[in-house]
């Protein structure tokens, strides 16, 4: 080593080695920094639901209309709001198709005033199979979006929207805990997992995990609370201008949610409303 690196004869020789390996180690905290998945936000947040319902009825046509608002933390700091709603037929007795479109808003909490961040308009197609195993009700439910954002700031030119296609799948399961249907009087506890996807990429863009109990008061009023997390990912991607690469990152969120659905009984006072499954719209 010494035939090559003779550091006694060259101090400038190994003083440059030294600053070498200083800057390394300078430098391993900062790209670590440029790669690490994002911490998770250790505060919940909070989600408010609240939907009117129109079962589909002798002819199989209904439809809902949904309000919807959520917070950074537990009711307070709220950045977003949607407002949507839908047409759906009832193709059988376990199988509806909708069509449905929103207005989904997003503001800095820190300055509502400044009015939103971004302001999406989306439309849906969507496909719903409802499965009885025993006592639980299964619920597979198919959503393909399109989706237009305007951001502010100019981020995409004035008068024009981005777009962006979506698909998303989700699976839930409903348990009445107290009788055998859900029927005025009845509590239940409520699941479900969706995913996802975007065809443009990442191509898993996220999850949502849901776990809850509620209860239908009467023949039209159901309430449930619940706890979500949901995970976002986004796409591994160069940093402008700096040379850095952004490896895909992961950020989840845990959130309370609480839900109120009005639904309208089309059936007579003296008739027994069907017995039906409190899946949230969302």
């Amino acid at each position: 080593m010494k035939r090559f690196f003779p550091l006694s004869t060259k101090p400038r020789c190994r003083a440059m080695l030294v600053s070498v390996v200083a800057l390394a180690a300078l430098a391993a905290p900062a790209a670590r920094a440029q790669t690490a998945p994002r911490p998770p936000d250790p505060q919940w947040g909070s989600w408010t639901i609240n939907t009117l319902v129109l079962p589909g009825g002798p002819k199989g046509w209904g439809g809902y209309f949904e309000l919807q608002g959520r917070s950074n933390a537990i009711a307070r700091q709220f950045f977003y709001n949607e407002i949507k709603g839908g047409v759906s037929y009832d193709v059988t007795d376990n199988f509806t198709v909708l069509l449905g479109t929103g207005r989904y808003s997003t503001a800095d909490y820190r300055d509502l005033s400044a009015g939103y961040l971004a302001l999406e308009r989306r439309l849906w197609q969507q496909f719903t199979f409802t499965q009885p195993v025993g006592r639980v009700k299964l619920e597979h439910r198919f959503r393909v979006e399109q989706r237009w954002t305007r951001f502010r700031d100019d981020v995409v030119p004035t008068n024009q929207a981005r777009y962006r296609g979506r698909q998303r799948y989700r699976l839930s399961a409903v348990l009445p805990l107290n009788k055998p249907t859900i029927q005025p009087g009845t509590a239940f506890l409520s699941v479900y997992n969706e995913v996802f996807f975007d065809p443009r990429g990442p191509y898993f863009e996220r999850n949502r995990a849901y776990a809850g109990a509620g209860v239908q008061l009467n023949r039209n009023l159901t309430v449930q609370a619940a706890w979500l997390n949901q995970v976002d990912y986004k796409p591994a991607r160069a940093q402008a201008g700096t040379g850095q690469f952004i490896a895909r990152t992961r950020q989840a969120k845990d959130n309370l949610v609480l839900t109120v659905v009005y639904r309208i009984v089309r059936a007579k006072a003296d008739e027994k409303p069907a017995p039906f499954t409190p899946f949230q719209p969302d």
